[in-house]
């Protein structure tokens, strides 16, 4: 386990500090792409192709619920606990009661835009030191994981 956590520690600080750029700017301006730009982020959502219209959530699915349980055992649970204790990224207690289906989906599938934009998502990256990678998770595979998440809730 704590292999697994310094290996975490060094990948983060690696993505985190990256690399010298070859030009330097000497203009003492604020770089075009450093500046704020003006966004269109919902917070609600997220950043991505899932919306309300196309991720329909009703009685919970068992069957999905399985399936995202083993996907979620070989993908997520080395960094997440089922429980609201954070491990290396936080846990998942709750977070069905807190995110919206859609927004999980698109952050499951699309973590660095959602990580980008954020506010929440970036100070939970404070806390945590580690931005989520992205596991390469098919829709399918998201939405059985959401229905995992939400039988952790206690979802009925």
């Amino acid at each position: 386990m704590k292999k697994i956590f310094v290996l975490s520690v060094i990948v983060a600080f690696v993505v985190s500090c990256g690399g010298n750029s070859s030009s330097e700017n000497t203009t003492g301006e604020t770089p075009k792409s450093m500046v704020e730009q003006p966004t269109t982020y919902d917070p609600k959502r997220g950043e991505g192709k899932f919306d309300e219209s196309n991720v329909k959530i009703g009685a919970l699915d068992a069957a999905m619920a399985t399936k995202g349980e083993s996907i979620s055992g070989t993908k997520c649970t080395s960094c997440h606990k089922l429980t609201d204790e954070k491990l290396v990224g936080p846990g998942w207690k709750g977070v069905t009661t807190r995110r919206t289906p859609h927004w999980i989906m698109n952050f499951i599938t699309n973590p660095d835009p959602m990580i980008n934009k954020d506010p929440e998502v970036q100070a939970q990256l404070e806390i945590c030191l580690v931005r989520m990678p992205n596991q390469s998770l098919v829709d399918e595979d998201a939405r059985n994981i959401v229905e995992f998440m939400r039988k952790n809730d206690g979802v009925k």
